[in-house]
């Protein structure tokens, strides 16, 4: 036979209060069922663990070394189902996002800080890596869901929201495009152009937009990273296109930001998950704060 813990919860009471009436009103029994607990346990420890007649009852040498042994065992296994009743009711757990490094910096911090006031036992794996990559990791299941740019052909993977994020064109405030309120194509092929490095969401759409209206342009550089290419963009050796949504747009205080005039420069994205996988309670309402923050901002682009 084995322990269980009301066994467990009688033996400590009695031992407590040495009186078996004290005890059986500490946890809500009768006397009769409260004798019956401690019996079945002394039958499976195989030992006495009382002494006990009119006046008193005594722990045995048996229970006395069986006392803080129990008392630990409780202790533990009562966190266990703590915990355990958290994990299910989203409380703690570990939510693992993989998304693109401008929704990583602009995004993700606001969402997480929030969420993290109403639960701050909910830890966060961020994995901020380009859209090939971010496919790859929920694919895999190495995070829950990923957050992604460009199109999706992959039916191992559930589209949760489909939105999208226009591309703008980034020049000094000296630059003549900054004198421009829109940017055509002739505009982007009559200046060197620092384009992120090829494999990222954005430059796929830049390069799609270009060949599709049979413009070659110069490119200067191809950093990987957006903050890398503002970087170069200060330094003189070009403009940048970077999405309106990415905080780098804003990081430099002498550059600015000027929309495209055509609408093939927009970047899908979608939040994705592994199809027919199950989300953790705390992943499941993460998510759902997500996907409120990304379709109010998808019906704040459509006014």
């Amino acid at each position: 036979m084995d322990l269980n813990l009301r066994d467990i919860r009688a033996f400590i009471a009695v031992a407590q209060t040495g009186n078996f009436t004290r005890a059986a009103a500490q946890l809500h029994l009768s006397q009769p069922a409260l004798t019956v607990q401690i019996r079945r346990l002394e039958e499976t420890v195989g030992a006495r663990l009382f002494d006990r007649n009119s006046r008193n009852v005594a722990l045995t040498p048996t229970g006395r070394e069986l006392l803080p042994v129990l008392q630990k065992s409780l202790y533990d296994m009562e966190h266990v189902l703590l915990d355990a009743r958290a994990l299910g009711d989203g409380s703690t757990g570990t939510v693992r996002v993989a998304c693109l490094p401008s929704f990583a910096a602009s995004l993700l911090p606001d969402l997480i800080r929030a969420f993290k006031h109403d639960f701050p036992r909910v830890r966060f794996h961020i994995r901020d890596v380009v859209a090939g990559m971010v496919n790859t990791l929920v694919r895999n299941e190495e995070v829950d869901v990923g957050l992604t740019g460009g199109e999706l052909s992959d039916s191992a993977l559930e589209v949760l929201h489909v939105g999208e994020d226009r591309l703008v064109v980034v020049c000094p405030q000296d630059h003549p495009l900054a004198r421009k309120r829109r940017i055509t194509l002739k505009d982007l092929v009559s200046v060197p152009l620092v384009l992120t490095a090829r494999g990222t969401s954005v430059r796929a759409v830049v390069d799609a937009a270009l060949a599709n209206a049979h413009c070659t342009p110069e490119v200067s550089c191809e950093p990987t990273y957006m903050m890398t290419a503002v970087a170069m963009v200060r330094g003189g050796l070009g403009v940048t296109i970077l999405p309106g949504s990415a905080r780098e747009v804003l990081a430099e205080p002498n550059l600015v930001a000027r929309p495209i005039d055509e609408p093939a420069f927009v970047r899908p994205i979608a939040l994705i998950r592994k199809r027919g996988r199950t989300l953790s309670p705390a992943t499941e309402a993460f998510v759902a704060v997500l996907l409120q923050r990304l379709e109010r901002e998808s019906a704040m682009r459509l006014r």
